[in-house]
């Protein structure tokens, strides 16, 4: 065998596997990249970096505002359990005896009767 085809492919013989583990990290970190954008919500991009975003149609929209509404919901079902929330704590960390002048004061009417 010539020398100089043995060099050769004893030069392919190391190179060619490094080129072919950079290939493949390099083909595994775009695709991981594409699936954590994807499972994070954030949009996919398309070749000039711009924004790919998916079509919108007639159930997309009413499920978005269906969700909205949802939401909205369970904000002012929240707002109103931290203010009994408040309430519960501020009767478990008061004294006995302000809570019962408390309760008393809410019983006797206006007129000074129970």
């Amino acid at each position: 065998m010539d020398p100089q085809l043995a060099q050769i492919i004893d030069l392919l013989t190391t190179v060619l596997p490094v080129v072919a583990i950079i290939v493949v990290v390099a083909v595994g970190g775009s695709l991981l990249n594409n699936w954590l954008k994807i499972k994070n919500g954030y949009p996919l991009q398309n070749s000039w970096g711009m924004p790919i975003h998916p079509k919108s149609d007639r159930e997309t929209l009413e499920r978005v505002r269906l969700l909205t509404n949802e939401n909205a919901q369970l904000r002012a079902e929240l707002g109103s359990i931290k203010d009994r929330l408040e309430t519960l704590e501020r009767i478990a960390t008061d004294q006995p005896s302000r809570l019962a002048r408390d309760i008393d004061a809410l019983t006797v009417d206006k007129g000074g009767n129970a």
